[in-house]
């Protein structure tokens, strides 16, 4: 597989990733002007929810087709877009 191939994925992977905790840090940071004052119980219950939902979005971003090329015999290509991808990320972090 060619290293082009695996770092096209892995910025999409990236960008992906990056929109989409921007779009959750946005929800976070405009959340009472959005939703109004929450008090009781639903807004750490909904806090919670977000970040399990969070981290299997992250997951499946991150590591779903580095998986499925390791599960399908291509285990350099699969650390290679695992590294590339989180390379990116640290990129776009610094960026």
């Amino acid at each position: 597989m060619k290293n082009s191939r695996i770092l096209k994925h892995s910025l999409i992977n990236s960008l992906l990733a990056f929109a989409y905790i921007f779009i959750v840090s946005q929800i976070l940071t405009n959340g009472e002007r959005l939703f109004g004052k929450v008090q009781g119980v639903l807004a750490p219950t909904a806090f919670l929810l977000t970040f399990v939902f969070s981290a299997a979005v992250m997951g499946i971003l991150i590591f779903g087709r580095p998986i499925l090329w390791y599960l399908d015999g291509f285990q350099k290509e699969a650390v290679k877009l695992v590294i590339y991808t989180l390379g990116l990320l640290l990129v776009i972090l610094f960026y």
